[in-house]
């Protein structure tokens, strides 16, 4: 043993403790790319995402057509809103396959029976004739007529997993054999508890069914879309992929898999690379619009029959309003129609992204001799010298990453490598500095001898440049922010004065509401406010002109909407509106001249400004622009509305809070319509917190059943969705009714 510690010692005295230092950094750093945790795996999907976005997949064919349910079509007098009856889907697959379509599939579900069928009309209509009700009921249903049609053509049905077990699901229908080359890959693959199916006819006059499910990653975005899943207990091909088994005419399906996972898939002629869970990663390209053809079209007979002929044809939405929009590598506002074209695009073209086996294994081989490199030689090169071999080791990461990429669509990650031999290059900077600094302390104590002790001491003592810290205040703490506002600097793209102009518009009015309330602001965080009351004065009426201030922020911001809107009328451009959400919390907190030697700024902590902070972003949740907490609403509640939300504990403590919407001033308070939205709230709290949810959703019921409650809807939903789930998972026994808020 005393060998064993006499060796680190051996070699600090020998190459230095920094060095020995860095060697323990590297081997963290491989043991950390071991467990990747989830900022790691964030730091390097985002690093792919931006080859992608820099050099997105080049299309040299186009084998898929998509039918769009767009604005267009839904706007036609002849198929309004969706859904359409399926008379109308029957006619556009007739069309579709009269023009030589190969194969059609759904990404839409056919869940329930038309409610346009003519048995439903003439139980529906009123003041018919008998007759005529028995003419409509001898008349086969539309959803009969639809399955018809899809028994003349090759058609592949949309489903979607489920976190909702269905008891009537159809077990009878034909499933795709699946062997297994290997062990057995169930234990791999996504899984639900649930599948949503097409109504009975329909699926059973279909040449298949897969599944559009396709779930994004932590951050949303659609990177791998899995060929197979398991839904329900059955092993379910995706929507692309079961579209190249009908084409195929296959019907097994071949899975590889090894003790890590699922290798490949195999069905007909077609094998595809997938990762352990059976997914592909998408070699995305640019959205392309000319793959594109409108629904009305096709009823019209104005698609080219080249567009259709020999190809696979989706069925669609993109329209606004029916959701189904997907965020990807290349495009923010993807429909999710095109994300399965783009799948069977790199399948079919033999351009699906993947990690090498070997990927892993040269990774780490990289950061090990890249940082032993910067270990050796980073002491004995100079300044200008280090600088310059460190941009060539990191353009020597990034392009061989992005050769493998280019070239031979490998996934290979260099910020492994690279943030190992950077934090080693920054230790050995700091391990340097630290020596500086013990040299000046020596050169001080040199200095000391030639100047006088008594300027020494004066300099030693300057509480301006040596002093930070600040006194303890009950003060009221508020957190202000633009909701949506990533979507609103968005379509500020190409006018970055623009967004700065706009920013300046509403941040002036809102710091000018809380400066004539005697706020002070403290900063500005891009769109975002911190402010406070009762410092650096004092102010005894600091609650109510803090929730005073932020009622007047919501005039402000309404007043420039107006303005806003009338401009964009005017010049005909997109109006976004601007919405806040503000927190207010009063607590003790500690006030001064806080920050550096090199800046100060008078600002305040503590826990009370954690928690306006969470409140302000808890204002999205509950659906009331202002949140408060229960000391200011305690404070103000004879003279401002203030309505009861929850009881929550907050993420990083211990004791729960009462939380409050401001709903208005006195006027407000007085009026029947805000003792209406009190007595609500209020009736529903209390059979929420004594787990009497009949009565709570009781409560919920008749609140939605008043015009002058809309604004509990979001309030609503949050509490009808809690109590579902306790229903399931009842809280325990000794449950307070406080719900513990599980983001900041």
């Amino acid at each position: 043993m005393k060998r064993l510690r006499a060796v680190p010692r051996w070699f600090a005295r020998k190459f230095g403790y920094a060095r020995l230092m860095c060697l323990v950094l590297l081997v963290a750093f491989a043991a950390l790319r071991a467990a990747d945790p989830a900022p790691m795996q964030e730091l390097r999907l985002r690093t792919f995402d931006n080859f992608q976005a820099f050099s997105p997949r080049v299309k040299t064919m186009r084998p898929v057509t998509i039918v769009d349910i767009d604005e267009k079509s839904v706007a036609d007098p002849k198929l309004g809103q969706w859904p359409w009856p399926r008379t109308r889907i029957a006619e556009i697959i007739e069309k579709l396959t009269r023009l030589g379509a190969l194969v059609i599939a759904f990404d839409v579900v056919f869940a329930e029976p038309d409610r346009l069928n003519p048995a439903i009309a003439a139980e529906t209509f009123p003041n018919l004739d008998e007759a005529t009700r028995e003419k409509l009921k001898a008349l086969p249903s539309n959803d009969q007529v639809l399955a018809d049609a899809l028994r003349r053509s090759r058609i592949v049905l949309g489903e979607t997993a489920s976190n909702e077990v269905r008891a009537d699901l159809d077990k009878t229908l034909p499933v795709t054999g699946v062997a297994t080359i290997g062990p057995e890959a169930d234990g791999f693959m996504e899984s639900y508890p649930g599948l949503l199916r097409n109504v009975s006819v329909i699926e059973h006059a279909a040449s298949g069914r897969g599944l559009f499910t396709i779930p994004p990653e932590r951050d949303g975005i659609i990177r791998r879309v899995p060929m197979i899943l398991q839904a329900q207990d059955i092993t379910m091909l995706a929507l692309s992929f079961e579209m190249l088994r009908v084409v195929s005419g296959a019907d097994t399906l071949v899975i590889k898999a090894d003790i890590g996972g699922i290798k490949s898939l195999r069905i007909g002629g077609f094998e595809i690379p997938t990762d352990r869970k059976g997914r592909i990663w998408v070699h995305y390209a640019r959205s392309d619009p000319s793959i594109y053809v409108s629904a009305i079209d096709v009823l019209e007979g104005r698609v080219p029959p080249e567009k259709i002929a020999r190809k696979l044809v989706l069925i669609g939405p993109s329209a606004i309003g029916l959701n189904d929009i997907k965020t990807t590598p290349v495009d923010p506002a993807m429909p999710g129609v095109e994300v399965h074209a783009q799948v069977l695009e790199s399948v079919l073209t033999n351009s699906i992204l993947s990690p090498p086996f070997w990927g892993l294994s040269a990774e780490f081989f990289g950061a090990v001799i890249f940082g032993l490199l910067v270990i050796v030689f980073a002491p004995r090169l100079g300044a200008v010298t280090l600088v310059l071999v460190g941009a060539l080791f990191a353009s020597v990461l990034i392009g061989l990453s992005w050769y493998a990429y280019t070239q031979h669509r490998f996934l290979i990650d260099f910020t492994y490598p690279m943030l190992s031999t950077t934090a080693i290059y920054l230790t050995l900077i700091f391990a340097s500095f630290i020596r500086e600094q013990q040299q000046r302390k020596e050169i001080r104590g040199w200095f000391a001898q030639y100047m006088s002790p008594v300027l020494v001491e004066q300099l030693a003592q300057s509480p301006e440049k040596l002093v930070l810290g600040g006194e303890e205040r009950e003060m009221t703490i508020m957190f202000s922010d633009v909701r949506g506002f990533t979507s609103i600097s968005e379509s500020y793209k190409r006018d970055p004065q623009g967004l700065t102009t706009l920013m300046n518009r509403f941040l002036t009015p809102l710091t000018d509401a809380i400066i004539a309330r005697k706020g002070y602001v403290d900063k500005y965080m891009g769109d975002a406010i911190m402010a406070f009351w009762n410092a650096p004065l004092d102010d005894r009426e600091h609650h109510l002109n803090a929730c005073t201030a932020a009622l007047d922020m919501l005039d402000k911001i309404d007043e420039v909407n107006r303005q806003r809107e009338q401009e964009a009328a005017h010049g005909g451009h997109v109006y976004i509106p601007l919405n806040v959400g503000i927190g207010l919390n009063t607590g003790i907190g500690v006030v001064g001249n806080m920050g550096s030697e090199l800046k100060k700024n008078y600002s305040v902590l503590g826990d009370s400004v954690n928690l306006a902070s969470r409140l302000e972003g808890q204002t999205k949740e509950y659906g009331f622009p202002i949140i408060v907490g229960s000391a200011t609403a305690m404070a103000v509640k004879d003279k401002l509305a203030i309505l009861e939300l929850d009881f929550i504990m907050v993420k990083g403590k211990t004791e729960p809070e009462v939380i409050y919407a401001i709903a208005g001033r006195e006027d407000v308070m007085y009026s029947e319509r805000f003792q209406l939205l009190r007595n609500l709230t209020i009736e529903m709290l209390a059979a929420y917190r004594s787990r009497d949810w009949d009565e709570a959703l009781a409560a919920i019921a008749r609140g939605r059943k008043k015009d002058e409650a809309k604004e509990l809807a979001k309030l609503f939903d949050l509490y009808e969705a809690r109590i579902c789930s306790y229903q399931q998972n009842p809280p325990p026994v000794d449950w307070n009714g406080a719900h513990a808020l599980t983001s900041k």
